[in-house]
């Protein structure tokens, strides 16, 4: 269990990266802004273990991702940022092509061991390249695990897991999310991938919900105590996917509701419908509803942003429709 010591959400991805850094020379850090540059979650990092394993980059995700990917080729354990997941387009080839599909091509003779760290999620008014929620593409690709943790405990876990890998991982982390406090304890933990986390218990209604929708989620669970019972479920990872605890939990209230700040049309919320559609239809008193970001670029306007992100409005009518039939 989490220890009574409360940090934010970045600290506690640095700590673990700090601490598997000094127990292992070949984790290395590349990106833009990592030390020297304008943003510095990492500076700790930078100032610790110096520019030989703590690289800015220049402007140019193709050039950084693809040294990334060659460095665990190699034998390197490189975490690579990238600032924005909205700009994976400029190096997907080396994202799903090579860092994906290395080690199935070439007979399982090498190891990816790399990681490329991303923020996801709407700011505010940061417009549509930076405002976007895109992990579904990548669990669409095979040979990549994909992480979403939302509490700064789970972040710390799965980021330790994560550089015990050894293929490669896409861990997304919400930029609503960055200064979040929460318990964390001290010293080096692992959470498995795979194992979703049951957020809060109830009887009348899933709501599985990923990343800042966890929070969301819970926040509508407490408004609505005394009148609906919510079961909040959180995947943590979306790569692999714990379906067996969705299901469990569907079976247990019969309805179901996912929270989700990714596009709906091809989503990870339609994703968990299908699956349940296909696992646990009969379960199922009501039809699944998904909350979700409409297949629109996130516009600028603060009043139009707050009616495509999903809002603790929105899974509130979705989960009292369900619960109505």
């Amino acid at each position: 269990m989490p220890a009574n010591r409360e940090i934010t959400f970045n600290q506690a991805i640095v700590e673990s990266l700090a601490e598997e850094m000094r127990k292992d020379p070949r984790v290395i850090l590349m990106g833009e802004d990592l030390g020297i540059g304008t943003i510095r979650q990492t500076r700790p990092l930078f100032e610790e273990f110096g520019p030989e394993r703590v690289r800015d980059t220049p402007i140019s995700e193709a050039g950084f991702i693809g040294a990334g990917v060659g460095a665990a080729m190699t034998g390197m354990k490189p975490v690579v940022e990238l600032m924005c997941n909205d700009f994976f387009g400029v190096a997907m080839d080396q994202i799903y092509n090579q860092a994906g599909k290395l080690r199935y091509m070439l007979g399982g003779n090498i190891t990816i061991p790399f990681i490329l760290r991303t923020s996801y999620g709407a700011p505010g008014s940061a417009a549509a390249h930076h405002s976007q929620s895109l992990y579904a593409i990548f669990a669409h690709v095979p040979g990549l695990k994909v992480v979403i943790p939302s509490t700064p405990y789970d972040g710390k876990g799965l980021m330790t897991t994560a550089l015990r890998e050894n293929d490669p991982v896409i861990f997304f982390e919400h930029v609503k999310l960055f200064e979040r406090r929460g318990p964390v304890p001290e010293g080096a933990y692992t959470i498995q991938f795979g194992e979703a986390d049951i957020k809060r218990e109830g009887s009348d209604v899933t709501v599985v919900a990923t990343g800042l929708m966890v929070h969301k989620a819970l926040s509508v669970a407490e408004r609505l105590k005394g009148k609906v019972d919510i079961e909040v479920v959180d995947p943590r990872t979306i790569v692999p996917l714990d379906s067996a605890s969705i299901i469990r939990s569907v079976k247990k209230t019969n309805k179901l509701v996912i929270a989700d700040e990714g596009y709906r049309r091809c989503g990870f919320a339609a994703e968990v419908a299908a699956i349940v559609a296909e696992e646990a239809i009969d379960s199922l008193d009501a039809p699944i509803m998904r909350v979700a970001t409409p297949n629109v670029p996130i516009p600028f306007s603060p009043i139009l942003e707050s009616n495509v992100i999903p809002s603790e409005e929105s899974i509130t009518k979705a989960i009292t429709k369900v619960t109505s039939q």
